[in-house]
């Protein structure tokens, strides 16, 4: 087996140390009991999330109140914002789940490498996104329409949010970095604060307030890079300042491709998983487009609103994931499951309340928008289907956590395929020719549903191999 020297420890092809485990302080994600350490965990990614699901929100809300075409143009770049995140929270959550494994195992000096190495990966890829935007975004708005006022605003507000996209991947990837270590708080002040920015911004960029020009659109694309660029700048300064259970190690840092690979063998299907949002949303579009783009208008807002309930339950996977791959790598098998339990049943309440709200006020909710009476006629019955969904969402949501946790990022893409892509489009497809829209929204719960089953059934599967899973636990 080839190894790599470096100035600190000894790297193998398997980013396992050549040396013995590292003495390191005790972790709490090994010894606190359970509950309480996932609800102090969870709690601030879940609020982080819903505060990272309002940049686009706040936007619709106030460009709806500036005109439908804004509104229309906003929610057609909404999937190209949507892919960015998918990709930054993905390389993310592969350096989270790496440092979670390794303080696990008590590898402190590859925990620590991992830090350097995810932040270059999330610098590449902003490059990367940035350059093919540069050229991509115009094709993308055209597959979608022809109305010229709707082009140009739909232009002018991504080319800003995706040329300057290394605020997101940057500091996404710092949040997931303080989440594996169990400290949550940072990264929901820091998303706090770019998210009050952007909403102070919105209003006065767009309408023009206190002497500003009235920059429609582009005002709210410049409100959301300002308030997700000072975001980064405050993370990076909390993570060079603050001392932490890893740290920022640029002297002597070497280059490994054996920790590489590990973090993309996570980040690659996360990324996927959270992209597949994306393509959805852009083949319903597509779908809608046929119908009106009041249509297309409703299915922007109810992606907007379903991050609310959506957010919550992601917020609640993060502060799972490095519980369980620490109780992984650590080999403690009833924490791992006890783990899975409780987020199993938080994330149900979850759904639950969600389902409830979309059931009860979907009327309310749309008015939130600025909706109008076709609008309303269209969107209070598509809430009220789609929220059933909700329901075995929840599953579709732990379980693959889980497996990621574990390093199995194959069988969690397998699941988000199911829920997102090859059940929800092709149903869509057929059943708004006979049904019209009621059709497009009944593929939600079909797709939620046998993702459900298939990642009950991954489970049964995993338990039955994984050596940890499937002996008897010790008295």
């Amino acid at each position: 087996m080839e190894t790599i020297e470096t100035d600190e420890t000894d790297f193998t092809e398997t980013g396992h140390a050549a040396s013995a485990a590292e003495p390191v302080k005790e972790n709490k994600m090994g010894t606190k009991p359970v509950l309480p350490l996932l609800l102090s965990m969870a709690f601030p990614p879940m609020l982080s999330m819903m505060i990272q699901s309002l940049y686009n929100i706040v936007d619709s809300i106030f460009v709806a109140r500036y005109s439908e075409n804004a509104l229309t143009a906003v929610s057609l770049a909404f999937p190209l914002q949507t892919l960015i995140v998918a990709c930054s929270v993905g390389i993310g959550v592969g350096v989270n789940s790496y440092i979670a494994r390794k303080l696990g195992e008590r590898r402190q000096k590859e925990a620590d490498s991992a830090v350097v190495h995810g932040l270059l990966l999330a610098a590449a890829a902003s490059i990367l996104f940035a350059a093919i935007g540069a050229f991509g975004i115009g094709p993308f708005f055209r597959m979608f329409t022809n109305d010229e006022a709707i082009l140009k605003d739909g232009l002018l507000y991504a080319r800003i949010c995706v040329g300057f996209c290394f605020g997101p991947f940057i500091h996404i990837c710092i949040e997931k970095i303080f989440q594996a270590t169990g400290k949550m708080i940072f990264p929901m002040a820091l998303q706090a604060i770019g998210a009050v920015i952007n909403i102070i911004l919105d209003p006065i960029l767009i309408f023009g307030y206190f002497g500003c020009p009235s920059m429609g659109v582009t005002g709210a694309a410049v409100a959301t890079i300002i308030g997700q660029l000072t975001a980064m700048s405050l993370s990076f300064l909390v993570l060079v300042v603050f001392p932490h259970d890893v740290k920022l190690r640029f002297k002597g840092f070497r280059f490994h491709g054996s920790v590489v690979r590990q973090i993309l063998a996570v980040a690659v299907p996360n990324a996927c998983m959270n992209a597949l949002g994306s393509l959805l949303v852009m083949g319903l579009n597509a779908i809608l487009i046929q119908f009106s783009n009041t249509a297309v208008s409703l299915f922007g807002i109810y992606y907007k609103l379903q991050t609310f309930v959506f957010m919550p339950a992601s917020g609640l996977s993060q502060g799972a994931m490095p519980i369980m791959g620490y109780n992984y790598g650590a080999r403690s098998r009833k924490r791992l499951l006890e783990c899975l339990k409780y987020s199993a049943v938080i994330c149900l309440l979850i759904m639950g309340v969600g389902c409830l709200l979309f059931e009860s006020i979907p009327g309310t909710l749309l008015s939130l928008f600025h909706a109008n009476e076709e609008m309303l006629e269209i969107g209070i019955p598509a809430l009220r289907i789609i929220a059933v969904s909700f329901l075995p969402a929840s599953v579709g949501f732990i379980l693959p956590t889980m497996f990621q946790a574990m390093g199995n990022g194959l069988d969690s893409l397998a699941v988000f395929l199911l829920r997102q892509l090859v059940i929800t489009l092709p149903l869509a497809y057929f059943l708004h020719g006979p049904f019209g829209l009621p059709g497009i929204w009944v593929s939600f719960i079909a797709a939620e549903s046998v993702g459900a089953i298939v990642a009950f059934l991954l489970f049964c599967k995993i338990r039955k191999k994984d050596e940890l899973l499937r002996r008897e636990p010790v008295n």
